[in-house]
């Protein structure tokens, strides 16, 4: 043998191979996975660990390439970017092609229930407010994805899925922790203020002039009316030098579906309707139900229920009188959306219920606008929802809004597959930031914990580190008590209206709806844990048994208030 031949074998070899393999053509399918992995930047993930992920969804969805499916969702920015930019991307990485149609809330809400109830095949997958989880547990037509991804779903569920991942996975599992519905996107309803017009000394010497105590965070809604009346009137200055005549509050008031969400997006809870206990209260939760054993057996306090109780009454009188007191006159005539960005108008000091999805607007980050300072930082904040009156230690503090991914069942084989494919994407660790950044709703863990978000944390005025804070967890939504959200939903914004229109006072509202709300509960025959209503019996029965539904209670309380600075200190220890 001639060694030297030999010898010249592997340095062959080591300098040719690698010079081939550089010289192979890269498939479409490899630059479109490391185009989107660069396009997802920033991320949770590193670069090397974004193309691992979106080559698992490439390789899994072989079978399927060249086929449709059909999901919708509701009109906020986080889906119109998953319809524009991930749908797109979806496609060019799976082959799959995806009708992502945006619609109104109440459109979800009328499609998915009426593919439920008549079994016709409208979409293959919606984002669905958890708000249905109730509806979904007893109407049993949902597929069960817990079930789903141990059997027939496992060689499609993403090893990197991470349901522990997931802030709040729980807002879409049954009583027994199934996972019914899967989140896609959450924002809470927080407390919104000024901070520059709160942190103004001369402002805050005139507040405690006036009240006796300090300018801050209100913890109680009686340091939110203090602050509301306050500021009413007052002439203030904004960044851009523009001088107004604040409102101490904001709110809305139009007949429509979104004044019933105002109310059973947990305003009761929040005023302490119900009884203490997480997610949700228990016996009595946020909407006022008595629950026994999973069976609802009441709304009204005369069946041991609590929406026509005392601290609801107190609920509705304070919202009517804050609004025609505080808010700007218009605000009778807006929903809920017209209402998401008039903060950023410049002559709002706070609102006690803003749904942190609006703050993604640009009005509120727009350099040289009313709501940025001359270093382009926003000079509004946000915080808890102060409590009314009723409230205890041990409640839920506010709402969470969870879109969340639901299956009908009778969307099946490779359809229920693709679909399953698409909602893993959606909800990947790979896209969470820049979903993050373009709608402002996570539901991650490692997206609000990602490095990018830290650096730039300033941004979003605490949001940040309210989903960092062990507090997250007490703004919960609507849970599992509410047996058919659909059907219910409807009476609480009709009769609101007739108490905002004059034609009502508010216990003949509350009397009213708890009556009408338990008389339709009374009707429904559903599959699992139908309500079942307990007899009438004297107020006083109820009223005289500890926790809810509760007594009067007649005195105001002293104000409270905390400085918002300490507050975030706090958040960060407890953390």
């Amino acid at each position: 043998m001639d060694l030297s031949r030999t010898l010249y074998i592997p340095l062959f070899l080591s300098i040719i191979v690698p010079w081939l393999l550089l010289c192979k053509p890269v498939r479409a399918d490899d630059q479109a996975i490391n185009k989107w992995a660069a396009e997802f930047s920033p991320s949770a993930l590193s670069m090397e660990e974004r193309v691992d992920e979106l080559t698992w969804f490439h390789a899994v969805s072989r079978n399927f390439r060249g086929k449709k499916i059909k999901t919708t969702a509701e009109d906020i920015q986080t889906h119109y970017w998953e319809r524009d930019v991930l749908s797109k991307a979806f496609e060019e990485i799976t082959g799959i092609q995806v009708t992502h149609d945006i619609v109104s809330e109440g459109e979800v809400v009328r499609k998915i229930s009426e593919q439920l109830m008549a079994g016709r095949m409208i979409y293959d997958a919606y984002v669905n407010d958890a708000d249905m989880i109730g509806t979904h547990l007893r109407l049993n037509r949902v597929v069960n994805l817990t079930d789903y991804m141990a059997n027939e779903g496992k060689p499609f569920t993403n090893p990197n899925l991470d349901l522990m991942d997931f802030l709040n996975p729980e807002f879409g599992q049954d009583y027994d922790g199934n996972q019914l519905q899967l989140p896609d996107q959450q924002f809470a309803n927080l407390y919104w203020f000024r901070y520059d017009w709160f942190t103004d000394p001369k402002t805050k010497a005139a507040f405690r002039d006036s009240y006796g105590y300090d300018l801050g965070v209100p913890l109680n809604w009686a340091a939110y009316e203090d602050i509301a009346q306050f500021f009413t009137g007052r002439p203030m200055t904004n960044p851009d030098g523009s001088t107004v005549s604040a409102f101490g509050h904001l709110d809305y008031g139009n007949p429509s579906p979104s004044l019933g969400w105002r109310y059973t997006d947990a305003w009761l809870s929040i005023a302490g309707v119900g009884d203490k206990g997480l997610p949700n209260g228990l016996p009595v939760d946020e909407w006022g139900i008595r629950v026994e054993n999973r069976i609802p057996v009441g709304s009204m306090v005369e069946r041991g229920g609590a929406l026509n109780s005392p601290a609801a009454v107190y609920a509705l009188t304070k919202y009517l009188e804050w609004m025609a007191k505080y808010a700007p006159g218009e605000a009778r005539n807006w929903d809920w959306q017209q209402a998401g960005t008039m903060a950023a108008r410049g002559d709002i000091a706070q609102r006690i219920f803003q749904y942190i999805t609006w703050l993604s607007d640009e009005a509120f980050h727009k350099k040289g606008g009313p709501m940025v300072d001359q270093s382009g930082r926003p000079v509004w904040r946000v915080a808890p929802t102060p409590h009314g009156k009723y409230w205890e230690e041990g409640m839920k503090v506010g709402y969470q809004d969870a879109g969340s991914w639901t299956i009908p069942w009778n969307v099946r084989d490779d359809r229920r597959t693709m679909a399953w494919l698409w909602i893993q994407f959606c909800v990947s660790k790979t896209v969470g930031v820049k979903k993050f950044l373009a709608g402002g709703t996570p539901v991650r863990k490692s997206t609000v914990h990602a490095p990018y978000l830290t650096t730039h944390a300033y941004k979003w005025g605490g949001i940040i580190e309210f989903y960092r804070s062990p507090e997250e967890k007490k703004w919960t939504d609507s849970g599992p008590n509410v047996p058919h959200y659909p059907a219910l939903s409807g009476l609480w914004w009709t009769n609101i209206a007739k108490a905002i229109g004059g034609k009502f006072t508010p216990q003949e509202t509350m009397d009213t709806l708890a009556r009408q709300q338990d008389e339709l509960m009374g009707k429904l025959k559903l599959t699992r844990y139908s309500p079942k209503l307990n007899p009438i019996k004297p107020q006083s029965y109820w009223l005289n048994k500890p926790g809810a539904p509760k007594k009067e209670i007649k005195e105001r309380p002293m104000g409270k208030t905390i400085d918002y600075d300490v507050l975030i200190r706090l958040w960060n220890q407890d953390k």
